[in-house]
């Protein structure tokens, strides 16, 4: 890092952040806000001054502004308070569970209701799930009780989940979502 007359030293600014101290140019004039500062219009030349006066960087806010917009803080200290308010969106952001279900052709009567009880624990969870029938060999003759297994799975499990797509053949799968219903 370069040292700059005052003893605080010249940082070096990524393309996708802000422009601070000596990278802020061509303009004569600079709208000043902030705490530490009276609100008003300065040449660049002045806010720059007043913020190596406070040991603090003058960073470009909005740049599209006329003029553009700056604010006399410590770069460091507000780039870690952005990433923690970035961190806790993204913490509060919903997360997607999708558990899956396969059942074959002619899955009897015991193993289907144990699976329907399994999907049942899953859309009560939050997650949502992907049912699907697995065709082995020339079990792809039976679609039809593929596709009547699934829908019969959709048909006990409307009161917890609703259906976001009917069962579809996709190679030798047929798959069936379902999301979980909203609680009021």
């Amino acid at each position: 890092m370069k040292k700059t007359r005052s003893s605080r030293p010249l940082r070096v600014v990524k393309e996708d952040q802000h422009r601070i101290n000596e990278n802020i140019r061509y303009v004569d004039e600079v709208r000043l806000v902030g705490e530490n500062v009276e609100v008003g219009v300065y040449p660049l030349l002045k806010a720059k001054l007043l913020a190596r006066e406070m040991e603090l960087d003058l960073v470009e806010i909005s740049p599209n502004a006329k003029p553009p917009v700056c604010k006399i803080i410590d770069y460091k200290k507000f780039l870690y308070e952005q990433k923690k308010r970035e961190k806790v969106l993204k913490a509060k952001a919903a997360k997607v569970v999708i558990k899956e279900i396969r059942f074959g052709p002619q899955t009897d009567e015991h193993d289907y209701e144990f699976k329907k009880k399994n999907a049942l624990k899953f859309l009560q969870e939050g997650a949502k799930l992907k049912a699907f029938v697995f065709f082995k060999g020339r079990s792809i003759i039976f679609k039809e009780q593929g596709q009547i297994l699934l829908l019969r799975l959709a048909q006990d499990l409307e009161e917890h989940g609703k259906v976001e797509q009917l069962p579809k053949l996709e190679g030798k799968r047929m798959i069936m979502f379902l999301a979980p219903k909203k609680v009021k």
